[in-house]
């Protein structure tokens, strides 16, 4: 019988508590409502389509539909541990979204010593929760929930201190979050992953496969993403033709990334076959490839192009790359979270780059100083009044030209690549801590060590086995 230690018992309990007894202290003295929440700025004659909730909720709802069903069901791909995934996912997520509202909170929503709750902040919440969640993907299998909760206590501060620190100081554009979502939680699991190193996986685990209705709720998974995604990528952008434009680069992206991954599959296969796996992942490269630029005028064509070149690399990573790494670098990425956030990222960021050294007047006409908020004028310059003649409402800005904006795009890399990396890292090294219960190598990719199973939990297993016995007896 595999059994976790009954330590766990008591510690993964400890932390809930202990936690959840913090947060409602923290929530009781810092956390108070926004303009858009708070009675005492509303009155029966407030329009309500003037409250933030209409503008921002639907987004909101979409989100969650990711969060929970698209993110849940696409990691409980393995036959053993469909309970580890969609639950432990399900937990990770629920905790870190509470704790992000804090942390978050205070860097960007603090006035007057309190932060101010509203739609808004739960959907940045859910933002870093995503990012936990994608790096959650790196150690899939391999880890206690205890583990995961640690993990999620750690990265959050890390990601929401290097979120400020880039859009305070570097002030970049990223709407559809290339580079502080998919690119930081990709190099923070993998520093995660590369600590948490184990020798014995690279040859191989029996219990490391799928079964035919684990890769179907898979799929459903990547479905529940692939719908939503546009509203993942166009959430935070201006309301209007640039929210607009990020939802049909969306869906042009992801659809073609879809039809590349089909394509790939069939022709990289020996026998003609599509595989599940692709489709449970590379259909998704196109929605984070056109990341970066979706706001802009990128044109329809670029978007299908970055979805081609994002299911392309994805498809070349999960073949090649993977192995690679596992074998030469240590890094054991379970999911393969370094091809379908990593290198499409790394696109994505290319492409941003180039539409913003391309983006000018004649394209965006006044609006160009609205999307990229930074190139405008600064206060005092002749040309600021007259762009505020036509848009009132905008802001003096730093009066960057195209090629200075795009140097800080490059800055906003490397920097968020180094600093994720690193807070993977360190936190790889206090999850290796004995108190945490990590799974023994035997235990791995198993629901029993942590879950109350049914009898027949591994009856697909048990029918393999005999099968394979009785053909070798015959």
């Amino acid at each position: 019988m595999k059994t976790q230690p009954t330590s766990l018992r008591v510690r993964l309990p400890a932390f809930l508590f202990v936690t959840e007894v913090t947060f409602v202290a923290l929530y009781a003295a810092f956390v108070t409502y926004d303009e858009h929440t708070d009675a005492r700025f509303q009155t029966n004659q407030t329009n309500p389509m003037q409250n933030a909730v209409y503008k921002d909720y639907p987004f909101f709802a979409d989100i969650q539909v990711m969060i929970f069903l698209g993110f849940g069901c696409l990691l409980a791909f393995f036959r053993l541990y469909g309970f580890g995934g969609m639950v432990f996912n399900f937990l990770t997520a629920t905790f870190a979204i509470q704790w992000a509202i804090l942390v978050q909170g205070y860097f960007q929503f603090n006035h007057d010593g309190k932060i101010h709750l509203g739609v808004i902040n739960l959907i940045n919440a859910e933002f870093a929760c995503a990012v936990v969640l994608i790096s959650f993907g790196a150690v899939l299998g391999k880890t206690s929930p205890l583990q995961l909760l640690i993990m999620a206590l750690l990265e959050v501060p890390v990601f929401a201190v290097t979120e400020w620190v880039v859009l305070k100081y570097l002030k970049i554009n990223d709407a559809g979050g290339s580079i502080l979502i998919h690119l930081f939680a990709c190099y923070f699991g993998l520093g995660v992953t590369f600590v948490l190193y184990r020798p014995r996986l690279n040859e191989g685990h029996a219990k490391e496969n799928t079964s035919y209705q684990s890769d179907i709720l898979s799929v459903m998974g990547t479905l529940f993403l692939w719908v939503f995604w546009p509203s993942f990528n166009s959430a935070l952008t201006l309301k209007g033709d640039d929210q607009h434009r990020a939802i049909l680069h969306t869906f042009i992206g992801l659809s073609a990334s879809t039809l590349t991954a089909f394509a790939l599959s069939a022709m990289l296969n020996k026998n003609g076959k599509l595989t599940m796996a692709d489709v449970q992942n590379v259909t998704l490269a196109g929605g984070v490839t056109v990341g970066a630029s979706v706001d802009m005028m990128i044109s329809p064509a670029a978007a299908y192009v970055l979805g081609m070149m994002g299911g392309t690399a994805c498809m070349l990573g999960y073949k090649y790359l993977s192995p690679f790494l596992a074998q030469r670098f240590r890094i054991q990425d379970q999911c393969g979270i370094h091809n379908l956030h990593g290198l499409t990222g790394l696109i994505s960021c290319t492409a941003g780059i180039c539409a913003i050294l391309m983006a000018d007047e004649e394209v965006y006409g006044p609006s160009l100083y609205e999307i990229f908020t930074h190139r405008a004028p600064v206060e005092g310059d002749p040309k600021l009044h007259e762009l505020q003649m036509l848009i009132p409402d905008l802001q003096p800005g730093l009066g960057r030209t195209a090629r200075e904006q795009a140097l800080f795009q490059v800055a906003a890399v490397f920097s968020t690549i180094g600093l994720s990396a690193l807070g993977g890292v360190l936190t790889g090294f206090a999850l290796r801590l004995p108190y945490f219960a990590s799974p023994c190598d035997d235990c791995c990719f198993d629901d029993e060590p942590f879950f109350e199973v049914p009898p027949d939990y591994d009856s697909p297993l048990k029918l393999s086995d005999t099968v394979a016995i009785e053909d070798s007896a015959a």
